[in-house]
């Protein structure tokens, strides 16, 4: 993957690739920032010297020979969906990103590449940019990621997903089989496929982060933006909503602010929409008590005793059951 060595220059591939794509003089890698799930990669931050920005952020992805997961769920077909995943994830920063306005900031994509090692991913530093901070929960940090969610979806209302997951987000039924078959009998796993088709036939399709979760957001003086688009692709909105309030509230936070916080959505989906808003949230609003029981289909089976399986999203459950 990338240039030959060049005289003066490193010999580290990736690092000739990060000056190739910054200009800068030198490039010397960094703090490690984190592992990558089930350890198929890294993300660290390369140091610049003589580029328009100091660093970068680089994702380099080498899937392991025999991948593991945290939880115990290994084997081929969880291993085949990371590997898709990557594929979309660079396709969505080639292809989309530039498409983000202000609203919802994603970082620039200035390199990527694939080959038979993994993938690479040379990005927008943003700390460097205005968004040094990560946050937990806390009522700021709610509201502004429900407005970016908004932001985000009323950019791609429409979007047909060419080149991403035909159906977002990474607990979408039909890529979690083994999940479904390991959850308790009950109506939930009665109603799984039901539930899926009642989300998937919603009007107004738009494309969704697929795991927009606290930890996902990075936060600063310039607003909020997100990472990690591995599972971004078509569907309703309030998937995205129901999942990254799950996130961020126990169950006391959702009975106080889960409807507040559904109501700013619409709001802030109007101010970006106009009078399209109005039809969107007349489709939309109605499936509500899907978006959660379909993430609580998947942690049945995936995790019955989480932490996320709370009253609210219960109460929610049941009102999907009932309604189909």
């Amino acid at each position: 993957m990338g240039p030959a060595a060049l005289p003066g220059r490193v010999s580290d591939p990736i690092l000739q690739r990060v000056q190739a794509c910054t200009g800068a003089r030198t490039a010397r890698r960094g703090e490690r920032i984190q592992s990558l799930w089930s350890g198929y990669g890294e993300l660290y931050r390369v140091d610049l010297q003589g580029a328009e920005v100091p660093s970068v952020i680089v994702k380099s992805v080498r899937p392991p020979s025999d991948p593991t997961h945290p939880r115990g769920w290994s084997g081929d077909r969880g291993h085949q969906r990371k590997l898709r995943s990557y594929d979309v994830e660079l396709a969505f920063y080639w292809e989309r990103s530039g498409g983000c306005p202000a609203a919802c900031r994603v970082p620039r994509l200035l390199d990527g590449a694939r080959d038979d090692a993994g993938w690479l991913f040379v990005l927008e530093d943003l700390d460097a940019a205005g968004f040094p901070q990560r946050r937990r929960s806390d009522a700021g940090a709610m509201w502004q990621v429900v407005d970016w969610l908004a932001a985000f979806h009323a950019t791609f209302l429409g979007d047909g997903a060419a080149g991403l997951w035909p159906t977002g987000t990474y607990w979408h039924l039909a890529t979690r089989p083994d999940e479904l078959e390991g959850m308790a009998p009950g109506p939930l796993k009665e109603a799984a496929a039901a539930i899926d088709a009642r989300l998937t036939a919603a009007a107004h399709p738009t494309l969704v982060h697929g795991d927009a979760k606290l930890a996902n957001f990075c936060f600063g003086t310039k607003g909020v933006a997100a990472v990690d688009f591995q599972y971004v692709g078509g569907g309703c909105g309030l998937k995205d909503l129901a999942y990254f309030l799950g996130s961020v509230l126990n169950d006391a936070g959702l009975a106080r602010n889960a409807d507040l916080a559904l109501d700013r959505y619409f709001r802030a989906l109007g101010a970006h929409l106009g009078a399209e808003a109005k039809e969107v949230e007349a489709a939309w609003r109605p499936l509500w008590p899907f978006a959660w029981a379909d993430f609580e289909r998947f942690l049945a089976g995936w995790a019955p005793g989480h932490w996320k399986r709370t009253g609210y999203a219960a109460r929610q459950t049941d009102r999907a059951l009932r309604a189909l």
